[in-house]
């Protein structure tokens, strides 16, 4: 809304109701000439409202703000309806002027000024609902899901930190590194005497069939060939 010297934002003093509780409201006086424009505001329910402030001037091409504060109320309006109203009330001031210098002549119509006058309701709204609890985590055996709000953006939990953060700590524990230290021992000897098995089973293949006669096996090939088996047996049951 907004009459021949100011743009006024909004045309209606919304307040959402809460009882004993304190409400503000802002109304942005935005002055769209090139002359100081000075301003008053008046109320219907004086006692009920705080304006501040209440009297002041926009200078040329800039905007002000006043502060409209409703007092603590103890019981609920009918239907939630108000019958209150502002009346915003403006005129061309004198160059330099200040909100020091306003005063109640400036407004006076039978003194021959040309006073703007803008009426605005007062309407109760709902106040703002509390956020929604957030869920921290998800049934067991389920994943979590992505919430989806009014305005549809997707909410994604984050997975959580801990169980990474207690796995690393497992790990770098002195017993842990004591036992993979072991174990990596008993493998790289496990490894080398494989190693040193094959050797010696290569060598009597060879012995064997040099001095093989008429096709027998030689009964120690046979009976150290059963001996390699069950060391690597035993071997890969530590592995």
């Amino acid at each position: 809304m907004s009459n021949a010297l100011l743009d006024i934002d909004p045309i209606d003093l919304q307040f959402p109701f809460e009882l004993k509780k304190q409400i503000s409201c802002s109304l942005y006086l935005a002055n769209k000439t090139d002359d100081y424009v000075a301003f008053k505001v008046k109320t219907t329910n004086p006692k009920k409202y705080c304006v501040r402030p209440n009297t002041g001037v926009v200078l040329p091409r800039s905007s002000s703000e006043v502060l409209v504060t409703m007092q603590a109320q103890k019981e609920a309006p009918a239907d939630m309806q108000c019958k209150d109203k502002f009346l915003l009330q403006c005129v061309v001031a004198s160059p330099g002027v200040t909100a020091k210098d306003v005063t109640p002549e400036m407004f006076s119509k039978e003194a021959g000024h040309r006073v703007e006058e803008t009426k605005l309701r007062v309407v109760y709204v709902d106040p703002p609902r509390p956020p929604s609890p957030v869920r921290e985590g998800s049934e067991e055996g389920s994943s979590p899901r992505a919430s989806v709000s009014d305005n549809g953006a997707s909410d994604f939990t984050a997975a959580p930190r801990f169980s990474v953060d207690r796995l690393e700590t497992q790990e770098n524990s002195p017993e842990a590194r004591a036992l993979i230290t072991r174990l990596t021992e008993e493998k790289n000897s496990a490894i080398q005497l494989n190693n040193r098995l094959q050797q010696e089973l290569e060598k009597l293949k060879r012995e064997s069939k040099r001095s093989q006669s008429g096709g027998g096996i030689p009964f120690m090939y046979v009976l150290l060939v059963g001996l390699i088996g069950l060391i690597l047996g035993y071997i890969m049951k530590r592995t």
